[in-house]
């Protein structure tokens, strides 16, 4: 079964439409309502120079970038998706996942078309690799988004299913209201930006979550066209901005699985991030333009989990692998179960003011 049967099927949750959460009469199709963005400079001849993202596109008047969603108007870059959104779900906050930020929450989840890479295993390529007049979007402003969360209890407003980065105007502002309304944001991201816009989101975003998707530059040319250094110099980044983070590495089989990758990975994530930096090893389903290799085996996610262990890491789960023990949290001190999930639930939260109740060794994360 695909990831995403799975997750509307055998998990038992209802994925809401936009429609649910957004008035009808605010649908449009294809509309966009330019923005100017924040990133870039101006060139001769009205080309511009976009810096939001380590491609830097040079583009010519009438012309987009790379992601299609950034368009030069005479000399003038505009965003196209500001306060367009094609989707909107209510999600647990374990789904993102982030495991260590006000678990059993509920996030209100928002996403833009438009991508600044193109992953070939991609499950929301539909969306991600999408123009803006090819998709339904909706009116939904940042005051709107944020009223929206908080009316339905939502504890953050989450950016999510498309990458965020080429939004990141809205998603700014889209922060900002949250905070006035008392809910809080999380970036769900591939982490491929540049430092300037990244600073700019750490000073309003509370959480974020990075894909990291392999610790090769090969896979990223491959199978993401893109580049592992800048997403190693973000989650640099994120650390010296204090931002609380979380890492997903999905593992698929001959591509990004081999042991002595993973060892240098974990290595480097205890070295340079620090040991308490969750990491999520996901199982892999065919999908998108990877159809003809397997799903995950078992055997690699839990030989990644115990290499993650060895190098020291101190919170290493295993994701779309339902029932797997590693879906919980457990002490790095005496190795009490804290938090007991299934899936997207939890069943049991032990923690006692952010400690383990048994040894009162602090868990790292953001717990209220």
């Amino acid at each position: 079964m695909q990831r995403r049967a799975f997750i509307k099927h055998g998990m038992g949750l209802t994925l809401l439409p936009a429609c649910s959460l957004v008035n009808l009469a605010n649908a449009k199709n294809g509309a966009m309502t330019p923005v100017e963005a924040r990133y870039y400079e101006k060139l001769p001849h009205k080309k511009i120079k976009c810096v939001l993202c380590p491609r830097e596109c040079v583009i010519d008047d009438l012309e987009r970038g790379y992601c299609g969603v950034r368009e030069n108007r005479g000399g003038t870059y505009y965003t196209l998706v500001y306060g367009n959104p094609c989707t909107a779900h209510i999600d647990p906050i374990e789904k993102k996942p982030l495991f260590h930020f006000l678990p059993g929450t509920q996030a209100f989840s928002i996403a833009t078309v438009g991508c600044n890479v193109e992953c070939k295993f991609c499950q929301n390529w539909e969306i991600s690799q999408m123009r803006p007049e090819q998709a339904q979007s909706y009116d939904m402003p940042p005051e709107e988004v944020a009223r929206i969360a908080a009316q339905r209890g939502s504890a953050s407003i989450a950016y999510t299913y498309t990458e965020p980065v080429i939004f990141t105007e809205y998603m700014h502002d889209c922060a900002l209201a949250g905070h006035r309304h008392g809910v809080r944001s999380v970036m769900i991201s591939n982490g491929f930006i540049q430092a300037k816009p990244m600073d700019d989101l750490c000073q309003v975003l509370d959480a974020v979550k990075i894909d990291l998707k392999a610790f090769r530059q090969k896979f990223y040319t491959e199978l993401v066209a893109g580049q592992l250094q800048p997403v190693l110099d973000t989650l640099i980044r994120l650390k010296k901005n204090r931002m609380w983070f979380e890492i997903v590495y999905l593992i698929i089989p001959t591509k990004n699985d081999d042991p002595q990758e993973l060892k240098d990975m974990c290595r480097w994530i205890a070295q340079d991030l620090g040991k308490d930096v969750p990491v999520h090893f996901s199982r892999f389903y065919p999908q998108y333009r990877l159809k003809n290799i397997s799903p995950t085996p078992a055997k690699t996610l839990n030989q990644a989990r115990e290499i993650a262990l060895a190098e020291g890491l101190h919170y290493v789960y295993v994701g779309n692998l339902p029932g797997h023990e590693a879906e919980s949290t457990f002490c790095p001190g005496c190795q009490e179960r804290v938090i007991h999930r299934m899936g997207y639930t939890i069943l049991e939260n032990k923690l006692k003011n952010g400690q383990c109740p048994n040894c009162k060794t602090k868990i790292a994360g953001i717990w209220k």
